[in-house]
């Protein structure tokens, strides 16, 4: 077990020692470090630490918690003569959050409508693990790996201005599905357009907060007002590539010459070609992400439009923002060009930064930061001081208890009290089935974003408290 030496009220350090080629450093606090005692997460980024070449520090965000290789909630930095490791990225490729905002009053939505909505919006979006849909048949999937969601909007499912408040504008360049297993291509063939089960989700949202009111302004975000957010990402297609470029890497580590600690951070160098093909097979995942979200928030739109007769943008159902999660991208960091692997992270550039989007170039693109199904979400921007963590900040609540300890230990009874009380309808009646997506399953929201708010790392926007879920069930669970 490593010791975390404090550096600052919620900063935490590792100096490198050892094998160690680069620092670690842990954005948390007292009450967070009790959560992640006795899981892996720490040693994890230590692990990364010792892969060659890598940029100092490796850095854990507040909502860390062990996962496959780097921890979720990980960033890790590389030179252009460095390594990319595909479990630093993540099973499902841009996994990310999409949230649109409404001229609509909560208040003025019932229950039965709100009910609709839920309704209307299953029906349109297959759920669950095993969830198919019929879309690949109208956008090709080689277009949609290609162009990412600009591929969606040229159909007709969307606009331009949604491509414009997407992280990448919707599409990561060098994509191609040359490099993707012939499984990787048939699991995405049948899944653009569906939600997935786990942690993705539907929210139906009451904006109940405003801390900043200019910014909130820019972003279309009026307290009382509903909005919705998305969380999925590249489904099977992404996990399968990840999948089968952890197992070419961690063969060929002995041949490359790369030593590796754990199988989970499988790596190649970036120049090799090993290393070019999964880039290329990451970009074609990063891209089919963008497109599922894509096209999941046209149909929301069109269920809207249905239920309460009106156009979409009558309704004024713009897309705020689309950032991403689980991806490796090029930034200069540093002084220096560098590959940032984030994995259960988020990028928050602050106002000014070049790679701002045009619209939020004077307040800094909005990051998202989804809680639970029961607790508050929240919309923050990131600051200067936010550059130590490579312009990265958490990106959600973080997992408490391992899925299957959830499953075993939550009390349904304590479940079902806690949505009655914050009155949030959910489209699984039965909540025995998400138990592990359950509030008390994951870290407390507030006590997270508090982490990197103190540091001054992050300006809160905007708090959003759910009040309709949609999410996707493991149907196998019930068997």
């Amino acid at each position: 077990m490593y010791k975390l030496e404090k550096a600052s009220k919620n900063k935490y350090r590792i100096e490198k020692h050892g094998s160690m080629k680069a620092d670690v450093v842990v954005y948390i606090n007292e009450k967070l470090k009790a959560d992640i005692r006795g899981d892996q997460s720490i040693e994890q980024l230590v692990s990364a630490a010792t892969l060659k070449g890598v940029l100092s520090p490796v850095v854990g965000m507040p909502d860390i918690h062990e996962g496959y290789g780097l921890p979720i909630g990980g960033v890790m930095a590389m030179p252009e003569d460095g390594l990319v490791s595909a479990g630093a990225v993540g099973m499902d490729i841009n996994c990310g959050a999409r949230l649109v905002r409404s001229n609509i009053s909560s208040k003025d939505l019932d229950r039965s409508t709100l009910r609709n909505l839920m309704i209307g919006i299953e029906s349109k979006v297959p759920l669950g693990t095993g969830g198919k849909n019929r879309a690949g048949e109208i956008i090709p999937l080689e277009e949609i790996a290609k162009k990412g969601a600009a591929a969606c909007v040229q159909k007709g499912f969307g606009v331009k201005e949604d491509l414009e408040h997407t992280e990448e504008n919707g599409s990561l360049g060098r994509a191609t599905l040359a490099t993707c297993s012939k499984r990787a291509v048939e699991r995405g063939r049948v899944q653009l357009g569906t939600l997935g089960a786990g942690n993705h989700f539907i929210d139906l949202l009451n904006v109940a907060e405003i801390y900043d009111e200019e910014t909130a302004r820019v972003f279309g975000l009026e307290k009382g007002n509903l909005a919705v957010m998305i969380h999925c990402g590249s489904r099977g297609f992404g996990h399968q590539v990840c999948t089968d470029y952890t197992e070419i890497f961690w063969n060929k580590a002995q041949e490359l010459g790369i030593e590796i600690p754990l199988k989970g951070l499988a790596a190649a160098p970036i120049k090799s070609k090993e290393g070019q093909d999964y880039l290329e097979a990451m970009a074609a995942s990063v891209n089919f992400a963008f497109a599922n979200r894509q096209l999941i928030m046209h149909n929301v739109r069109t269920v809207f439009e249905e239920v309460l007769e009106s156009g979409w943008k009558k309704l004024g159902l713009d897309l705020v923002y689309d950032v991403a999660h689980n991806i490796a991208k090029w930034e200069e960091h540093q002084g220096k060009k560098v590959l940032i692997h984030r994995k259960g992270a988020t990028r928050a550039l602050p106002k000014g930064h070049k790679l701002n989007p045009r619209t939020y170039l004077e307040t800094g693109h909005p990051a998202l930061i989804p809680g639970s199904m029961g607790t508050a979400s929240y919309v923050v921007v990131g600051t200067k001081d936010c550059e130590e963590s490579y312009y990265s900040v958490n990106h959600g609540a973080g997992r408490r208890l391992a899925r299957g300890e959830a499953k075993r230990s939550v009390d349904l009874k304590e479940f079902e009290k806690w949505m009655e009380k914050k009155d949030i309808l959910i489209n699984e009646r039965n909540l025995e089935f998400v138990k592990d997506e359950s509030p008390f399953a994951y870290k407390n929201v507030e006590e997270v974003i508090s982490v990197l708010e103190e540091q001054g790392m992050i300006k809160k926007v905007a708090k959003l408290e759910p009040i309709g879920v949609i999410i996707g069930v493991n149907r196998r669970r019930r068997r």
